[in-house]
């Protein structure tokens, strides 16, 4: 079974305060909305450092995908392995990969850094045709999950690609979703946009046994577009910078949900969380946007506060 990583990242770097570093496999959106473009903001934003590796570029704006162009698998293998050879890397995050040649390229690379988590974060897909997805998911099981020590997707995206012919009337839980990734091979699943009664969104990190842990959210009129990416891409490097996962889930929904809130439509499309509001000057004069996302992820800083 994967490894998740314990609080200390590198025996070797105990004095070390650089950041975490964040290898990060994703599609460039010449929108801005998903992708890289998502990684890199909320990798930074939450105090990590992202190397981020093209696999490919999207066709979209902010509203619907129109084509996607995949890099050469060896083109990607290149990327990381330069990088992989020059530094040290605290986690892998998995984005979208375009191609099963290059979800093989990524498992190989994964699997000669055993030490080194790889969150996968498995994207909405229905975009694409159906003989593509199927591919797209069969190379997925086969290959990443069983390299995977963390499993992150959207509940009605894992339901319909892990439990294809799931028949109780009740949606599938959180666990139900985890023991089905865990019979491929995944370590633990985090389950995001599970809709309660109440009108809230809740996120639930699980394993096969039990829940670990979960965070709820209220529900927002709005329809966003890269809040997965935004939710993975700071989950991973929480995890990378040696947070547990059940607190690297807590701190990304905080940082989430700020995200959200100050959501912005820089098009005709969809609204795009804002990765950056820390940025933006605050309402009170005195009060810094440092400040402003320390009391909202956690009453007593915790040591990555110094970083955002």
């Amino acid at each position: 079974m994967p490894n998740v990583p314990n609080e200390t990242i590198d025996e070797s770097a105990a004095g070390d305060t650089s950041p975490a570093c964040v290898l990060s496999f994703n599609a460039n959106d010449p929108s801005g909305a998903c992708g890289l473009s998502a990684d890199l903001c909320a990798i930074a934003s939450v105090g990590a450092h992202a190397m981020p590796v093209m696999t490919g570029a999207y066709a979209r704006d902010t509203a619907r995908i129109f084509d996607f162009f995949p890099l050469p698998s060896e083109a990607v293998e290149e990327q990381a392995t330069v990088v992989l050879e020059d530094c040290a890397v605290h986690a892998f995050k998995l984005g979208f990969a375009g191609t099963p040649d290059t979800l093989g390229v990524i498992a190989s690379l994964s699997a000669d850094y055993p030490e080194t988590p790889l969150i996968a974060w498995m994207p909405d897909l229905s975009w694409w045709t159906t003989d593509q997805i199927d591919s797209y998911h069969d190379a997925f099981s086969e290959l990443i999950l069983p390299q995977t020590a963390i499993l992150v997707g959207n509940h009605s995206t894992l339901w319909r690609w892990l439990l294809p012919t799931w028949s109780s009337q009740r949606p599938p839980s959180a666990r139900d979703i985890a023991m089905a990734a865990h019979a491929l091979g995944a370590g633990m699943t985090l389950v995001t946009g599970m809709s309660l009664a109440d009108r809230s969104i809740e996120n639930t990190l699980a394993a096969p046994q039990a829940v670990l842990a979960s965070e709820k959210h209220a529900f927002l009129e709005a329809t966003f577009i890269g809040a997965g990416d935004t939710l993975s891409g700071a989950f991973a490097a929480l995890v990378a910078s040696g947070c547990e996962p059940a607190e690297a889930l807590s701190e990304a929904m905080g940082y989430l949900a700020r995200c959200l809130a100050g959501g912005y439509r820089p098009g005709m499309g969809h609204v795009v969380p804002d990765r950056l509001f820390w940025a933006q000057p605050g309402e009170d004069d005195d009060t810094t946007a440092q400040d402003s996302f320390t009391t909202l992820t956690s009453q007593e800083p915790s040591p990555h506060d110094k970083q955002h």
